[in-house]
């Protein structure tokens, strides 16, 4: 399944193009390889350097540079693998929340977890840096494209619209964060020429600049179903979330044009998988090592949950990111045998806050719902409190992701075991492979990252309903059969309401980032509405400003452009 990717995407990686236009001079990037392949080859076999090119596109969500995980990052001056694309946003969208501490002391990251950060923060930059170097990559792709660069022939003239297209919703993808994370930021479009620096625009042109470009990508649109690319349900379930959160961004209210889209995207998934809802079956099998089976292009069809999602093989995507990152930041050398978990890994440095593990009301370290079933409790030698920051035992271990493997049909065997060294008993789930375990053959996981879940459509067109832009009683369909799924009772329509839908979200989308987002559509990021432990570094919780819901701009951003430029108030 995944034979496709390493040819294209994956082993990609090595793709440079000559010129790329970043937001700011110290972005910009360079062939740092003699044996690149860069504009100038086009010549030599222009459907190969136009696949290469794409490839790149691609491939940027996955690594963060061309020599391995931490080498030849495509920006200088970071870490490559603290400012991995999918690593950056995690960072932004979960430490800042009531879902993850983080025990080591990593520079800044201490101040993402604790609600202390400011404009210097080095992971604010890593996450501008990355996103708008993925921007100046998918523009170099569709400007080469419109300027002919890409000599096809006529024959291959649908190949290379398609291409674009699908440049411009990975484009669109890295501006939604941009505008969520940012606000007022730069316009970097591909109808700017090579050198020219991109002007600052506001939150709502941002906006109106991406969800019009996305409007006419899925309006043109060609299904690809090719495992790895973007297909029509990506774009269309980004285009939902873009309108999900119009009122919080801008202040305009598009929660009918969030539902209309995800009626879109559910009708087409009617049928198949659990109870006719085209989710898997299974939902431990949604972070397993086979994954790629739910994805667009994958085995199981009728369960192709994984709406877009960002691929992962070894030895083709090393990287201190991507799931590499959220399963072994997730397990304890000292609590948890890795063995467990499918990957040669154990970095003992991220658990849950007490307020996650609240949400699905465990009682003596159990939980009914499934969704938790790889949790470890105080059954491990954790405890559900966080009164220790830097200690990884002082909250639970929500595992989700994991290395090892589902059968053939998604689902994931349930085991128990016995670890001598502890004396604890564990549970974990996949196939055997050695000895009744997992292989832990891999240093770094085949784990796909799911960017977009139908589970997510689902959810988000069950809020649309309770705020008023479709049928309720459908709505309450939606959010049951998310919940049944988990194997916990469906809602009745006493139950069915916002401060319940947040909370669903969280127990359904932990670690996949969306948390921040939420909670600050639902008015619970900032001030003393809802607090957890250790937000602006206070045990129980203290208050933050209204200005936190945007991050500052980088301070060395803001020094390049000088008067151009506008910090985000409050900063």
């Amino acid at each position: 399944m995944k034979s496709y990717i390493n040819k294209f995407l994956m082993g990609l990686a090595v793709v440079s193009m000559a010129g790329l236009t970043s937001c700011v001079k110290d972005l910009d990037q360079d062939p740092k390889d003699p044996n690149t392949i860069t504009s100038g080859d086009f010549s030599k076999d222009p459907m190969e350097y136009m696949g290469q090119v794409m490839g790149k596109c691609y491939s940027s969500l996955a690594v963060s540079g061309q020599s391995g995980p931490d080498g030849g990052s495509d920006i200088s001056g970071l870490d490559g693998g603290t400012s991995n694309w999918t690593r950056v946003i995690f960072m932004l969208n979960e430490f800042t929340t009531d879902e993850v501490c983080w025990v080591w002391p990593d520079v800044g990251v201490f101040d993402l977890c604790t609600s202390t950060w400011g404009t210097s923060n080095g992971n604010l930059y890593g996450a501008y840096g990355r996103l708008y170097t993925h921007i100046a990559v998918c523009n170099d792709f569709i400007r080469q494209a419109k300027e002919g660069t890409f000599d096809v022939g006529e024959a291959n003239f649908p190949v290379r619209d398609q291409f674009v297209l699908e440049a411009r919703a990975l484009r669109d993808l890295s501006y939604y964060y941009v505008i969520d994370f940012f606000g007022n930021a730069v316009r970097a479009w591909d109808d700017m020429s090579y050198g020219e620096v991109p002007e600052q625009k506001t939150r709502k042109e941002l906006f109106d600049l991406v969800t019009s470009d996305l409007e006419d990508v899925l309006a043109n649109f060609n299904e690809s179903g090719i495992y790895g690319r973007v297909g029509k349900d990506g774009v269309e379930a980004l285009l939902c979330r873009f309108y999900l959160n119009a009122e919080s961004w801008i202040g305009e209210n598009m929660y009918a044009k969030c539902w209309e889209h995800a009626q879109n995207i559910i009708s087409r998934h009617q049928g198949g998988g659990f109870q006719g809802s085209g989710l898997a079956n299974d939902y431990l099998a949604l972070f397993c090592g086979s994954n790629d089976m739910f994805m667009p292009g994958g085995s199981l069809k009728a369960q192709n949950e994984i709406l877009w999602g960002v691929p992962f093989q070894y030895p083709y995507t090393e990287s201190y990111g991507g799931t590499e990152f959220l399963i072994a930041a997730g397990i304890s050398a000292g609590s948890m045998p890795k063995v467990l978990y499918g990957l040669n890994a154990d970095w003992s440095c991220m658990h849950a806050r007490e307020q996650l593990a609240d949400k699905f009301n465990f009682l003596n370290g159990e939980s009914n719902d499934g969704r938790t079933y790889l949790w470890c409790t105080e059954k491990q030698g954790f405890t559900k409190a966080n009164d220790e920051f830097s200690t990884f035992t002082s909250g639970y271990a929500p595992v989700k992701y994991t290395n090892c493997k589902a059968n053939a049909d998604g689902t994931m065997p349930r085991h128990t075991y016995d670890d001598p060294g502890t004396g604890f008993t564990f549970n974990w789930a996949g196939v055997p492979e050695v000895n009744g375990l997992p292989n832990l053959s891999n240093n770094y996981p085949d784990t796909d990252f799911p960017i977009i879940r139908l589970a997510d459509v689902y959810l988000m067109a069950a809020e649309c309903a309770l705020r008023g832009a479709g049928d309720q009683a459908t709505g309450l369909k939606y959010v049951n059969v998310v919940r049944e799924r988990a194997g916990v009772p469906a809602w009745v329509a006493g139950e069915y309401t916002l401060d319940n839908m947040i909370d669903e979200r969280s127990r359904e989308l932990y670690w996949e980032n969306t948390r921040r987002t939420d909670l600050i559509r639902f008015n619970k990021f900032t001030g003393n509405a809802y607090n957890w432990a250790w937000k602006n570094n206070v045990r129980n919780g203290g208050a933050i400003g209204d200005h936190m819901k945007l991050f500052p701009l980088p301070t060395d951003v803001v020094a390049t452009y000088g008067k151009s430029m506008t910090q985000n108030p409050g900063y």
